[in-house]
């Protein structure tokens, strides 16, 4: 073996036995002879405590104590200028009252071990033994194993150990070292053959550094490497990993965002450690922790270190090496030490610390997309989103976490089929991801894959209970109360995931959408001017934004934002639609049939064939109340062929059976009941609500009020991402009139009257009027009363309507009902 191969390596320092030298980063760094032999002989015996009694007989022999006391408080000092090393906060050298000093660090060597590590059980076992990473002093002084991998150790001549080179060197004649329980070199050489060679190393903290009050601004990883692959990716990576734990708060996306708005930076700037320092300040935050990534020939650096903004002093710091490129993911695992130091406790750190590679993925490629794909949903929304995402799953196949993002953000665009596809993926893959991780997956698969709501907020709950800064969970629990019609609940989570996050998006437009069902258009209004400030071009804050305007009369605003919508991918399809659902409330039917068109050729050209059949069976839902049956029809069926998605499903099942089509509704119906017999909202809302229709076609209003009751406690719930509202509440008012009960049908066509934000521009909302006047003239013959009650509704009606198409079906019906009341 020549002198360049006798090594010692530890985090971005080498030592050369032979030569007695010392490397940073390939480069010599200057350490006299003796301090040179004492951080030979230390990391020779790493994770060992080495006495000074121990040190005085190796290389002080014969020397006074006065003398050998001098000398080694001289020599450490030294090596810790050298290293860059913090008595305080020791990277490398840890000094134990009246113990003596242990080399903390992972140490790599390529000089074979004297003595094999010790084997724990029968000879048959003698293959394979625990090796000890690392280890921690709990609080009560207990040693506890960070972790541990079986590893194959094959039989070997016995060779010059690192120990005995260092004794050597010295050439000392004292007593041969003993040998260590674990061999901290050996175990980097025979995992890193494995595949693993990752190494964290724990060390308990005097004090916790942070509370659970406590938030943190992670920075950007300083990447030495020169590889464009760990750009955004380790700090993603890093995220994940620590957003693992209950106790810490890492600060969202969105202040930082805000504040480096305020700083006069891009939203996208680089956050270098001083910028994230002025973020941390400008946002009352007590630390930011910093990472480092550095490459030594094939192998890898990786460094942490939490700061105090403040102070600047540093809360803790770990180091970790890998072997390789491919194992770099698996030492940000490191960050599990950095929590314990910041004040975790134990049995939190223990419980909720899944390895990295498991929540997320193995392939830096596939995390790099992923990361791009996040970065891309928060900046310009889902449609930008889902090719990074997608690309990371071809990259990793078994990528939950990505397919679970997925799944949310064709949620977001109306893709219900592609949405519940994702969530089912996810969902099979949930078996090693964290528990943060679980619960968001197993939520996601229960809203989007199996319907089953219930299931749904019980896992939000849990997660509240778990992770109580966790916004997104907040937001997600609002969405399925509107989805229950409970809009006070919902705007109750609504507040807190705004509170939690009021840079974010989903709890803006879940507590904007909560505050207009309730009628709150002032609070509504505020909380979206507030969400614009920070984000003006958000497509979900558009579509609450033209919701308000069209309630307030603000044609204006509606055109403002109809116009800026124009040509923007994922924002130019809801404008034409939502103009559409506003031109057939007011009964131009032919300019609504023009924009769906639109809207929906605009949706698949990119590629979003089921947003595209949504607004077909919405416009189907349109046609039919209007009178036009066969119109209706054809949009029912052709919605269907393009995306049978459960949403398309539903509407067009009711289409078809309020345009007298009985046997094909009937047939999705039982579809729907076969492919989602868990769904909430098909069992409790559309199944009835199609049964009903299907009995009112067959003259059985008793019936169809009947099986109505089961939808009643979430008859005003939101049932779709499309604009169709109260279905129950409309079929069982047209039951009563059938039944020649005027009060009950006037009653249940003014909950579209009473609840106008709820209702918003949903044409059936102004054919409840000509309803309610149909009620009223129900009694017109016998009382002038709800004669002249009749009269006054149907001029609502028909001014309403005034420029409506006038071959309408339904308004030339209108016409002549009102005429006989004159």
């Amino acid at each position: 073996m020549s002198a360049t191969q006798e090594l010692l390596r530890f985090g971005i320092f080498e030592l050369n036995l032979a030569a007695e030298e010392l490397g940073k980063s390939g480069t010599p760094v200057k350490l006299p002879p003796l301090p040179f032999r004492l951080l030979a002989l230390l990391a020779s015996h790493a994770g060992q405590i080495l006495t000074r009694q121990e040190i005085q007989e190796q290389l002080w022999a014969g020397e006074t104590f006065v003398d050998f006391e001098h000398g080694v408080n001289k020599c450490i000092n030294q090596i810790r200028t050298a290293l860059g090393d913090n008595a305080g906060h020791p990277l490398y050298i840890e000094t134990l009252l009246r113990r003596g000093y242990r080399f903390v660090a992972p140490v790599a060597s390529n000089v074979v071990p004297a003595l094999r590590p010790k084997v724990v059980g029968s000879d048959s076992e003698r293959s394979r033994f625990p090796v000890l990473i690392g280890s921690r002093t709990g609080a009560a002084g207990a040693e506890v194993v960070a972790a541990s991998y079986p590893v194959a150790v094959p039989d070997m001549p016995r060779t010059a150990s690192p120990a005995d080179k260092v004794a050597e060197i010295h050439k000392a004649r004292s007593r041969v070292w003993r040998a260590p329980l674990v061999w901290i070199g050996v175990s980097v050489l025979l995992v890193a053959a494995t595949g693993g060679g990752l190494h964290w190393r724990w060390r308990a903290h005097k004090a916790p550094a942070l509370t659970d009050k406590d938030t943190i601004v992670l920075a950007d990883f300083d990447n030495k490497t020169g590889d464009p692959v760990f750009d955004d990716t380790l700090k993603q990576g890093l995220a994940i990993q620590l957003k693992q734990s209950p106790f810490l708060n890492l600060i969202s996306q969105g202040k930082v965002i805000q504040s480096l708005k305020l700083m006069e930076r891009p939203a996208d700037a680089a956050l270098t450690s001083q910028v994230a320092r002025e973020v941390c300040l400008r946002t009352g935050c007590k630390a930011m922790l910093v990472g480092s990534i550095d490459q030594l020939g094939n192998q890898y650096v990786l460094g942490l270190k939490a700061v105090n903004c403040n102070t600047q002093d540093v809360l803790a710091e770990a180091q970790e090496q890998a072997a390789s490129k491919e194992s770099v993911l698996k030492a940000l695992d490191v960050a599990i030490s950095i929590r314990s130091k910041l004040g975790e406790s134990l049995s939190s750190v223990q419980k909720y610390a899944t390895p990295l590679v498991e929540v997320t993925t193995s392939s830096l490629e596939a995390l790099k997309a992923y990361s791009l794909g996040w970065k891309a949903a928060y900046a310009e929304g889902p449609t930008s989103a889902v090719p990074f995402l997608q690309r990371a799953v071809e990259l990793d196949p078994n990528f939950a976490s990505a397919y679970s993002m997925m799944a949310v953000n064709y949620h977001n665009l109306d893709e219900a089929g592609r949405a519940a596809e994702n969530a089912r993926k996810a969902y099979a893959l949930r078996g090693k991801v964290s528990e943060r991780e679980r619960l968001t997956i197993e939520s996601l698969y229960y809203i989007l894959a199996t319907g089953e709501l219930e299931k749904a907020a019980q896992a939000y709950e849990l997660t509240e209970q778990t992770y109580p800064r966790d916004a997104g969970a907040y937001s997600n629990s609002a969405a399925i109360y509107i989805g229950f019609g409970n809009f006070e609940r919902a705007s109750e989570k609504a507040r807190e995931a705004v509170r939690l996050d009021p840079n974010g998006t989903g709890g803006h437009a879940n507590l904007a959408n909560a505050y207009a069902a309730l009628n709150r258009l002032d609070e509504a209004e505020a909380v979206c001017k507030h969400a614009e400030e920070r984000k003006p071009n958000d497509v979900y804050l558009q579509g609450n934004r033209y919701g308000l305007a069209f309630l307030r009369g603000d044609t204006a605003q509606m055109a403002r934002l109809v116009s800026a919508a124009m040509g923007k991918t994922g924002s130019e399809e809801w404008a034409l639609n939502a103009q559409a659902g506003t031109e057939a409330w007011y009964g131009k039917l032919k300019k609504a049939r023009e924009l769906t068109r639109r809207a929906m050729d605009s949706a698949r050209h990119n590629d979003a064939k089921e947003t595209a059949a949504t607004y077909q069976a919405e416009a189907a839902l349109r046609e039919v109340e209007a009178g036009y049956g066969e119109q209706a029809s054809a949009d029912a069926d052709a919605a269907v062929k393009l995306a049978p998605n459960r949403d398309v499903q539903a509407m067009a099942a009711l289409a078809l059976a309020r345009a007298g089509d009985t046997a094909r509704a009937q047939k999705l119906a039982a579809e729907l009941d076969k492919a989602l017999p868990l769904a909430t909202l098909v069992q409790r809302y559309w199944l009835p609500t199609v049964q009903a229709a299907v009995a009112l076609d067959g003259k059985e209003p008793s019936r169809a009020v009947e099986l109505l009751k089961v939808a009643s406690p979430i008859e005003l719930g939101e049932p779709t991402q499309a604009s169709v509202l109260l279905c129950p509440v409309y079929l069982r008012a047209e039951a009563y009139l059938m039944l020649g009960d005027g009060d009950a049908a006037a009653a249940e066509f003014q909950k579209f009257i009473d609840h106008y934000g709820l209702v918003g521009n949903f044409p059936w909302g102004a054919l409840a009027r000509l309803g309610r006047a149909r009620a009223y003239a129900l009694d017109a013959a016998k009382d002038p009363a709800a004669r002249d009650k009749a009269r006054a509704a149907y001029q609502d009606f028909l001014t309403l309507w005034k420029d409506a198409d006038p071959d309408i079906p339904i308004y030339k019906q209108a016409k002549a009902e009102y005429a006989k009341l004159q």
